[in-house]
């Protein structure tokens, strides 16, 4: 009888080399957590190193995946996950009723970032809790805060977004008063639409004029271009 092919395992830098590509902010700290609250179980070597089979992969990834597009919860992520041992993954796409809040150890450890950052975002208005949890615009916010901060971006200097929508959010008050003034479910309800639709369109048009300054300060899609004139070229003309 031939003996049977050892079991193919992976170090914890193989798993994130294999993650990364897809969740680029994914770390040793974040699997770790993870396994520390039950949702990954990897094998250990004797001399207690993790060991990852595809297996585990396909799990972080859907938990990645499911906290990413879906900002589903971890205890909601961990109730519709097999047990370690019990099989293949569920599909990922799986969606359900949840409201997607997150307690504040779970938007620390989804957004990768510690108790004095969150507390500092909160200052600033830049996170806000909804009675004791946190919604999936706190996760955004705290995630693409920790991303700035790796830049040496602080809380501190983020108030102007916060200022920014505040003055946005008046304007979209003022073209949706006269449709609540009629007090009724149907108009409500057309208000709503239509504050979303306005914030979809500045968005777009914050989106189009960082991309014009952007341009004019002569940092291209390709990297930095140099100072540049008002059409794009580089000053001094074109490099031979």
């Amino acid at each position: 009888m031939s003996a049977q092919p050892a079991r193919a395992y992976l170090g914890i830098g193989e798993v994130l080399a294999r993650l990364r590509p897809e969740f680029p902010d994914v770390s040793v700290s974040k699997i770790r957590f993870l396994e520390s609250e039950g949702l990954i179980e990897p094998a250990r070597s004797p001399s207690r190193y993790r060991k990852f089979d595809e297996a585990d992969v396909e799990r972080l990834r859907y938990i990645l995946t499911a906290q990413r597009d879906q900002y589903l919860p971890l205890r909601v992520i961990k109730e519709r996950l097999l047990p370690p041992d019990g099989g293949a993954s569920p599909a990922v796409g799986v969606t359900g009723t949840e409201s997607g809040s997150f307690s504040r150890r779970e938007l620390l450890a989804a957004a990768e970032i510690d108790e004095n950052q969150l507390a500092e975002l909160e200052t600033f208005g830049l996170v806000r809790r909804v009675g004791r949890v946190y919604g999936p615009d706190a996760l955004q916010a705290a995630s693409a805060a920790a991303v700035l901060g790796r830049y040496g971006v602080e809380a501190r200097h983020l108030r102007a977004f916060r200022a920014a929508v505040e003055r946005e959010m008046s304007l979209i008050e003022q073209v949706v008063a006269p449709t609540l003034r009629q007090r009724n479910p149907e108009a409500i309800q057309q208000a709503g639409r239509t504050a979303r639709e306005i914030a979809a369109v500045t968005m777009r048009l914050h989106g189009a004029l960082v991309e014009a300054a952007l341009a004019e300060a002569g940092f291209r899609a390709d990297g930095l271009a140099g100072p540049t004139t008002g059409y794009g070229t580089p000053a001094g003309g074109a490099r031979a």
